[in-house]
């Protein structure tokens, strides 16, 4: 079975910087577009950020280009979010996912997930306070 874990999520100050890694096993890391997403209380699931298989496309969502990178190692089966100058509406849970197809748009990611052949992370909680 596919199984996804995500960590790093921490308490930080607004201003400051967090990485959050991934890491997927029971498929071949490398073929699977990925993505992070969050959700806020209260507040419906958001894409974050997506990236393709190969790592060559990324894609983002308004509020975090120009502060969050998303990038991954295939040879390390990781995936990474590095996440600069955090704001207080960056709060969240953030959760890892591996999209279920191989050549799945990125944008197509961001908006409507990974849908029901992916897989997801248990969520890494990540809270910004001023």
């Amino acid at each position: 079975q596919v199984q996804v874990v995500e960590s790093g999520g921490d308490l930080v100050q607004a201003g400051g910087s967090l990485r959050l890694s991934c890491t997927a096993s029971g498929l071949t890391f490398a073929e699977h577009p990925m993505a992070w997403f969050r959700q806020a209380p209260g507040k419906e699931r958001e894409g974050v950020a997506a990236i393709s298989a190969n790592g060559r496309v990324t894609d983002y969502v308004n509020s975090v280009k120009g502060r969050f990178t998303i990038s991954r190692d295939n040879a390390k089966r990781a995936l990474y979010l590095q996440m600069n100058n955090l704001k207080e509406e960056d709060t969240g849970m953030y959760y890892c996912a591996v999209d279920g197809g191989r050549a799945t748009h990125t944008k197509q990611i961001l908006l409507f997930g990974v849908g029901t052949s992916g897989t997801w992370g248990q969520g890494t909680q990540v809270t910004v306070s001023s």
